[in-house]
C-alpha cells in the first residue's frame, strides 16, 4: 500500500505552486499519494508563510495538535517548510523538538534526501540554505490536475521593501533559464492545460537567460509563451509598479491571449507612506502606468494590496489612499491592517495611530472595494465573456463551472463536450458578486 503525505499550505500562491511541488517529489520518490486527512499520513508537512501576524503562533499551534498524531504513531514524520521555517530555522527545533525536517523554500527539492536521512539515521534535519534556482533542476516534470496551472518563474525579491521578510526567507531575485520555464509549459499544455500563472514575488522583474546567455525579459517571456500551442490564457501574479514598464503595457496590445486583469500591488497612497515603505515610487508614478495600461486595454480589471495603519499614517495618508481607489477603480484588493514582522526595518519604526483608527479605515477601505466588485459583476449582464469551462458544476449536475478572464465563476447549461475549452458566453444572471450564469453562443479549441 502506497504512503501518504498530507500538506497544509499557508499564505500566497508561490507555496500553493511549492506544495504541488512536493506531493510530485515524493510521489517520484517514494511513491507517496497525497491526503487530505492529516490523522491517516505517514509524513506531515507544513508549508508556511510570515506574512501576517503571528505567523510563527499559528505554526507551533498546528504543530501542537500534529504532535498529538505522533504520540499516537511515533513513526511518523513531521516537516516544516516555507518562510517561517527559513526564518526560525533551529528555533522550531529547539520549541518543537518533535519535528523531524526544517526546510526553506529554495530547498524543498532535497525532501526525498532528508526523508531517507531522516529515516535511516534517526536524527533531524534542518536545511535552510539559499541555493538560489537549483531546486528547479530537480524537480519532478508536473502533475496536471485540471485546465490550469501555476508555473514558477523566479524565486526571491530584491526591493526590499520595509515592512517585507520575502528578501529574507526566500532570497534575492533569481530568474529560471528561458528553456526551462519553456519547456514546462509545453509539458503542461501537451497535458490539457489551457491556462497559466505565471508567478513570482516580483514576475514583471524576470531575467531568465537563453540558452546563447543573452537575457529574455518578462514582456518577451510573455509573447513567447502566447506562441505554445494549446496555451489560450495568461495571468501572472505578484508584480511591482516600479518594473511594470512600456514593454510590459505593449503586451496587453499585442496578446490576446493575456487577460484582461492585472494585480498590482501599490500598498498605499500616501507620497509619504510609499516613501517609508521604501517602495521608490509616488502615486502619481502608479497613476502613470495605470492610465497607460487602460489605454492599452480599455476593458482591463485591475486588483492591488494594501497595508491600512503603516506606522505614523494620518488621516491625510488615508484619504490619499482612498483618492488612488477612487481613481484607479479597483476590482478587489488584499487589504490587511498593518503588522510588524521581525528583522524588517519598518519593526523599528514609532506608531501612534490607535487600533481603533486602523480598523475603522480598513473597513471602510474594503467597502469601498467591495461596492466596485458589485458594480462591475452587475456591469457584465448582458455583456459576452471568454469563459475556460473547467467541470460540472458540483451543486448542480444540470451545470458547468467555468471562469472569465476577469476571474468570476460562471455557470452555463451543461455540454460535456466543451469540457476544457473555451466558450463564448452571453451573460443573462447575475447570481452574487463573484458569480453569473448565462448560455454559450458558439465554442472553440
Amino acid at each position: 500500500m502506497s504512503k501518504k503525505v498530507y500538506i497544509e499550505t499557508q499564505g500566497c500562491q508561490m507555496n500553493e505552486y511549492d506544495s504541488s511541488r512536493m506531493a510530485d517529489l515524493l510521489g517520484e520518490s517514494h511513491g507517496m499519494v497525497r491526503t487530505d486527512n492529516p490523522e491517516e499520513a505517514d509524513v506531515l508537512l507544513m508549508n508556511t508563510c510570515s506574512i501576517r501576524e503571528k505567523a510563527q503562533e499559528k505554526v507551533f499551534s498546528e504543530l501542537g495538535r500534529w504532535r498529538k498524531l505522533k504520540e499516537k504513531r511515533p513513526e511518523v514524520v513531521i516537516g516544516v517548510g516555507g518562510c517561517v521555517a527559513s526564518q526560525e530555522g533551529e528555533l522550531i527545533r529547539k520549541r518543537a523538538s518533535y519535528v523531524d525536517m526544517v526546510f526553506g523554500p529554495q530547498t524543498l527539492h532535497r525532501l526525498p534526501k532528508m526523508l531517507d536521512e531522516k529515516q535511516n539515521n534517526k536524527i533531524s534535519i534542518v536545511d535552510i540554505s539559499f541555493p538560489e534556482i537549483e531546486k528547479f533542476d530537480f524537480l519532478p516534470e508536473p502533475k496536471v490536475e485540471g485546465f490550469k496551472a501555476y508555473v514558477s518563474i523566479m524565486e526571491g525579491c530584491s526591493k526590499y521593501c520595509s515592512f517585507c521578510v520575502v528578501p529574507y526567507t526566500r532570497g534575492e531575485e533569481v530568474s529560471r533559464p528561458f528553456d526551462d520555464v519553456i519547456a514546462e509549459i509545453v509539458h503542461l499544455a501537451s497535458q490539457g492545460v489551457r491556462e497559466v500563472t505565471l508567478l513570482g514575488q516580483n514576475v514583471n522583474g524576470y531575467r531568465g537567460h537563453y540558452h546563447d546567455g543573452e537575457v529574455c525579459t518578462f514582456a518577451e517571456l510573455l509573447k513567447h509563451i502566447a506562441d505554445i500551442d494549446g496555451i489560450g490564457r495568461i495571468r501572472f501574479t505578484t508584480s511591482h509598479p516600479l518594473e511594470f514598464n512600456d514593454d510590459l503595457i505593449e503586451a496587453y496590445t499585442l496578446l490576446p491571449k493575456l487577460v484582461s486583469h492585472v494585480h498590482l500591488p501599490v500598498q498605499s497612497g500616501s507620497d509619504t507612506i510609499l516613501a517609508a515603505m521604501k517602495r521608490n515610487h509616488t502615486a502619481e508614478d502608479y497613476l502613470q502606468r495605470i492610465r497607460k495600461l487602460k489605454i492599452a486595454r480599455p476593458d482591463i480589471h485591475l486588483s492591488s494590496d494594501f497595508i491600512i495603519g503603516f506606522p505614523n499614517e494620518t488621516d491625510q495618508d488615508f484619504v490619499d489612499t482612498m483618492n488612488l481607489i477612487a481613481e484607479v477603480d479597483y476590482d478587489h484588493s488584499y487589504s490587511f491592517i498593518y503588522s510588524k514582522r521581525p528583522g524588517t526595518p519598518a519593526s523599528e519604526l514609532p506608531d501612534n495611530t490607535s487600533e481603533e483608527d486602523k480598523k475603522e479605515r480598513l473597513a471602510l477601505l474594503k467597502a469601498r472595494i467591495k461596492q466596485n466588485t458589485e458594480r462591475k459583476t452587475r456591469a457584465m449582464l448582458g455583456t459576452t465573456q471568454r469563459v475556460l469551462v473547467e467541470k460540472v458544476s458540483d451543486r448542480d449536475q444540470d451545470y458547468m463551472v467555468g471562469s472569465a478572464e476577469n476571474t468570476r465563476q460562471v455557470l452555463l447549461p451543461r455540454n460535456d463536450a466543451l469540457i476544457g475549452k473555451f466558450a463564448d458566453v452571453v451573460i443573462d444572471q447575475i447570481m452574487s458578486i463573484n458569480t453569473v450564469r448565462g448560455h454559450e453562443i458558439v465554442w472553440m479549441e
